[in-house]
């Protein structure tokens, strides 16, 4: 009769938490698609600068922040102005080719553009210290 009282007091009680408390929390790959969705407007829009800004700090020593804009105008320069893009997939992955050890999450958008109607386009985050994920990694193929 006691384990049916305490089984009872706790369903209660969920009762009185809002329907947000009891929602899981995203998945690393949601969490970092969201992170990628939010970074590529500034690539789209051609604010090159602000978009190395949002880059992972390690990144950031790898591409300097004249360098970058440099990479990303000549990316778009070939593709052009995007036209359409696509959420393809995300994998969470604790190692990556030639990358430091950390928690990573490569996001791949199927994407057309005015010089090219087929394209992939991949987004590779890492998990930062503060748990944001941030872009460490950008490629149109």
């Amino acid at each position: 009769m006691m384990k049916l009282f305490w089984l009872l007091a706790t369903v209660g009680c969920l009762g009185l938490l809002p329907l947000s408390a009891l929602a899981a929390a995203p998945t690393n790959e949601q969490a970092a698609r969201a992170a990628a969705e939010e970074w590529l407007p500034l690539v789209d829009g051609g604010k090159y600068v602000q978009s190395w800004e949002k880059l992972d700090p390690a990144f950031q020593k790898k591409v300097s922040k004249k360098k970058w804009p440099a990479s990303l105008t000549e990316i778009r320069a070939r593709v052009g102005k995007l036209t359409a893009r696509k959420f393809n997939a995300a994998e969470y992955s604790k190692e990556l080719s030639g990358a430091p050890e950390g928690e990573y999450v490569v996001v791949r958008f199927d994407c057309a553009f005015e010089k090219r109607a087929a394209a992939t386009e991949k987004v590779v985050l890492i998990l930062g210290r503060d748990l944001n994920w941030r872009v460490a990694g950008y490629l149109v193929k």
